[in-house]
């Protein structure tokens, strides 16, 4: 099903008991965190939380904010309208491996398929909720000259609150933004939909960055270097004209999720979501520039990034990784104008020591991607991110193996797979192990490997984010070969079998002890 809003999701959460009001004032420095963080590592992600009345420096924000909501497996099948992600994955594997029908029932099923993909296309609409309270700035002066130089090591300096009384529209200043953790360098938007266009092509592409609040007008915009955004970014640098940019937050989940997504380069974000969904996603022209968002978007910040203009220092921020990501140089986003619902929720996340609620967006990910995957790579089985490994510093592949070498094969063709270039250690096992339990990949990984044999050392990207590596994006990786080994990869024993019990002894001790007749 489609969501006609963000609010419209917080009430179906709360109709299922996923969902956790708080109608006390709660700061959104700091304090709201804390909140948060406590619930993601309940057991199973907890609850959502919808905090009624956030403070911005005391003042209390016209607008609720909603966090934790994809924070559990159930949240996540809910934000894409499915029984489960099991059932969402299905679906698309279907589509993905569809073939010519050879019977009545596959015609139908195909058919049904068809019929979805009508839906994928976004189409063009004149006006949207996203617009029902607009407020456009006055242009504000490019910087020419450099930025004030870093800081020592360990000084961040902080941004100073302002003195000024709230404005009666919205700006950066007194929208519920959070300042996550205790050393971050300022108020984070978190849960940014970033829409960009590619100059030469004119395709779209939905990613996610975070931005950093600067002042009223302006913030951080952190698109690492090998993310789409910051490709068409270069292009705009190249040719020294400014880059239009739209962001928005809210609307129907699946624009959130489609927007983490590992989505193939060139495959526009909102077809996804327009096929999850079941629904054309509407878009709306922006105010004040030519991107398109959704209509249906609670808030839409729209600006643009100007060349000319030098980049700034960003963060340091609380990061997935657990770490604080230190400053770095970022370009300038510049808003232009702010439009929103007249009921709009702001919603956000925090991100820091695992598990966190980005891990059940990760997983949904891999689970919804993994039929995209195994087109590629025919002899996969399955694939684990496991929370401890923040995304993708480690992943567990389960594989089919039939001749020998083929561990590594899969090592290499992943590292070759988008995002799954960033994976610093790499565990293949047997097709009979279950990657989800992390314990029993352990044990494979103690048990059927030669260290010195079974080790695959190399270099490649690394994630911006990772702040153990020598250089910045690049660093080393490592691949271990857990499964049996063969003959034709040196191995001159017996491989012996694994200990399991007869099953027909199970069924007859299962028939005397367990209550079976």
């Amino acid at each position: 099903m489609a969501f006609d809003s963000f609010a419209q999701f917080i009430a179906s959460l709360e109709k299922q008991g996923e969902l956790i009001r708080f109608a006390k004032p709660i700061a959104t420095e700091l304090e709201l965190s804390e909140l948060a963080d406590r619930e993601m590592k309940r057991p199973g992600g907890g609850k959502a939380l919808l905090i009624e009345k956030p403070l911005v420096n005391g003042q209390v924000s016209p607008f609720p904010v909603a966090i934790n909501t994809f924070g559990s497996f159930r949240r996540m099948a809910i934000s894409l309208g499915a029984e489960s992600i099991e059932a969402a994955a299905a679906e698309l594997s279907f589509l993905v491996n569809a073939r010519p029908p050879t019977s009545l029932r596959e015609a139908v099923n195909l058919l049904g398929a068809a019929m979805r993909l009508r839906h994928a296309k976004p189409k063009l609409v004149n006006d949207g909720p996203c617009k029902e309270v607009i407020h456009s700035f006055d242009p504000a002066p490019v910087r020419t000259d450099p930025w004030p130089p870093a800081p020592a090591p360990g000084q961040y300096p902080q941004p100073a609150r302002p003195t000024a009384e709230p404005t009666a529209f919205p700006t950066l200043l007194n929208l519920p933004i959070l300042k996550c953790w205790p050393l971050d360098a300022g108020r984070f938007i978190t849960l940014p939909c970033v829409i960009t266009r590619d100059p030469d092509t004119g395709a779209r592409n939905l990613g996610m960055y975070r931005l950093q609040v600067y002042d009223e007008q302006t913030t951080g915009m952190h698109w690492q270097l090998q993310k789409v955004g910051a490709r068409h970014g270069r292009r705009y640098y190249e040719t020294g004209t400014r880059m239009p940019v739209a962001v928005f937050l809210g609307g129907d989940p699946a624009f959130t999720f489609c927007a983490t997504a590992p989505v193939p380069d060139g495959l526009d974000e909102l077809v996804l979501a327009g096929y999850l969904r079941r629904k054309s996603v509407e878009l709306v022209k922006c105010q004040t520039n030519e991107l398109e968002v959704p209509a249906d978007a609670d808030l839409v910040l729209e600006g643009y990034m100007d060349p000319r203009e030098p980049l700034r220092e960003e963060g340091p921020f609380g990061d997935h990784t657990g770490y604080y990501s230190l400053p770095e140089p970022y370009p300038v986003f510049h808003l232009t104008a702010i439009t929103h619902r007249r009921n709009a929720v702001y919603p956000a996340t925090i991100v820091g020591r695992p598990p966190m609620e980005d891990f059940y967006l990760g997983t949904a990910s891999v689970r919804l991607f993994l039929p995209i995957l195994k087109l590629t790579f025919p002899e996969l089985v399955d694939l684990a991110l496991p929370a401890e490994g923040v995304f993708h510093n480690l992943v567990f592949v389960s594989i089919r193996k039939t001749y020998p070498m083929q561990a590594y094969k899969i090592m290499h063709g992943l590292w070759g797979m988008g995002q799954m270039m960033f994976s610093k250690y790499l565990v293949v096992v047997d097709e009979d192990v279950e990657v989800q339990n992390t314990s029993e990949v352990l044990f494979r990984l103690c048990a059927c490997t030669d260290p010195q044999r079974d080790v695959l050392l190399t270099r490649g990207p690394a994630d911006v984010l990772d702040h153990a590596t020598t250089d910045l994006a690049a660093g080393g990786k490592m691949g271990i070969d857990a499964t049996r080994k063969l003959p034709g990869e040196g191995f001159r024993r017996p491989w012996p079998p694994l200990i399991k019990m007869d099953p027909e002894v199970k069924a007859r001790v299962d028939k005397l002890f367990c209550g079976g007749s």
